[in-house]
């Protein structure tokens, strides 16, 4: 009797955690930023910093979803040089759901503004412009709560490497 009332509230609880798939989603990630730019009229800029990014999708289906986000790659200085790097992106993001984990890749585009500083003179350097961007993750389902892990790479002009490593949260609206 206790195996069998023990496998219906795991049925349960598994059911429950998973009925939250669909719908419109909002969260935030905070992460490591890295930025390399080696372009041709810019010095040469290769540092890390604390990045961070705000996310909005709707996932319609089980296994795909649209997502949009600011993604901010904070601050890199080097001497008197500075950079600074963000943009707007949007995914489309296919999951492969695995219970409560989903697994997920994702590819779009990013609009970008780069900016590299002078301490003293001020702005030496700007670019921006809309290039590729991917990435790839995992995602742990609670209810509406996800909490993901996700690494993705930029490929912004004149910007040898940009990419983020990051941990975040979502909030899926039924």
């Amino acid at each position: 009797m206790r195996k069998a009332v023990l496998a219906t509230a795991l049925f349960l609880a598994s059911a429950a955690t998973m009925a939250a798939d669909n719908g419109i989603y909002l969260g935030a990630s905070l992460g490591q930023a890295n930025i390399d730019i080696n372009a041709r009229n810019a010095p040469v800029i290769d540092g890390d910093d604390t990045g961070f990014k705000f996310i909005a999708g709707l996932r319609p289906l089980d296994w795909f979803a649209v997502e949009a986000s600011y993604v901010n790659f904070g601050e890199v200085e080097q001497g008197r040089l500075a950079t600074e790097t963000d943009g707007i992106t949007a995914f489309g993001v296919f999951f492969v759901p695995v219970g409560p984990v989903d697994l997920f890749a994702k590819g779009g585009l990013i609009s970008f503004d780069t900016n590299i500083d002078v301490d003293g003179l001020g702005t030496i350097y700007q670019e921006d412009g809309t290039d590729l961007a991917y990435g790839v993750g995992v995602q742990f389902r609670l209810l509406s709560l996800g909490i993901r892990a996700e690494y993705e790479r930029f490929d912004i002009d004149d910007v040898d490497d940009a990419n983020m490593v990051s941990i975040g949260v979502t909030y899926t609206f039924l």
